[in-house]
């Protein structure tokens, strides 16, 4: 299957092809596996896909993460391919060095990735293991590098994010007061700030959910 077949099959599940690498050894995936295809929504489509699933509607924990398990799990055993995911664990897939070994997703100046498209919005709902190569890509540059402004280092109300690590308590403590609302409601303000993440096309309501989840 070519790269535009899956292309094709991911948008037909409202999911993108984020990126992808050609493990070694030391990603420990088997002799099997050639290629790892990261997946993530394709958005806008994707917010209002997910709202009309049966997962969405049953009202049963995590439905995001069924439903990603039903989708790409049927696609994974549709093309004789492995399915992973970012949660699940422990033990639990090391995403944040798949993507960093996909170039086409960094680290941010505040750590958290971004992708060129989706900006600090970019997140998995998993991955497929392919046993065939894909063909290798162009190189290509860190959209930070080009961002003279860097506004996501200083967006966050209670610098959660100092480059280095990120201080969860205190950006729960905050999400609990009624300034906290405006994170709650629209998403993270330091992912927001990304001039990517901007015109990416996340609908609210998806970032509401997320930070539900993130905050319960």
């Amino acid at each position: 299957m070519s790269l535009r077949d899956l292309s094709h099959g991911a948008r037909q599940r409202h999911l993108d092809i984020l990126g992808y690498f050609h493990p070694t050894p030391a990603h420990g995936l088997g002799d099997r596996v050639k290629t790892v295809v990261l997946l993530g929504p394709d958005e806008p489509s994707f917010w209002s896909a997910f709202t009309k699933s049966p997962e969405y509607c049953d009202a049963a924990p995590d439905p995001m993460d069924r439903w990603s398990a039903r989708v790409i799990g049927a696609w994974a055993a549709e093309i004789d391919a492995e399915a992973y995911f970012p949660f699940g664990g422990p033990p639990y897939a090391a995403f944040y060095q798949w993507a960093l070994a996909s170039g086409a997703i960094w680290p941010s100046p505040i750590r958290l990735l971004v992708h060129a498209r989706a900006g600090l919005w970019v997140s998995f709902r998993g991955a497929l293991g392919l046993p065939y190569s894909l063909p290798e890509k162009p190189t290509q540059n860190p959209p930070c590098d080009s961002c003279a402004a860097q506004p996501c280092r200083n967006a966050c109300p209670v610098s959660a994010f100092d480059g280095i690590g990120y201080d969860t308590a205190s950006c729960h403590d905050y999400l609990n007061t009624d300034a906290g609302a405006d994170c709650i409601t629209y998403g993270c303000a330091a992912r927001r700030a990304c001039p990517i993440s901007q015109g990416f096309g996340r609908l609210p309501e998806q970032a509401h959910f997320h930070m539900r989840s993130f905050h319960k």
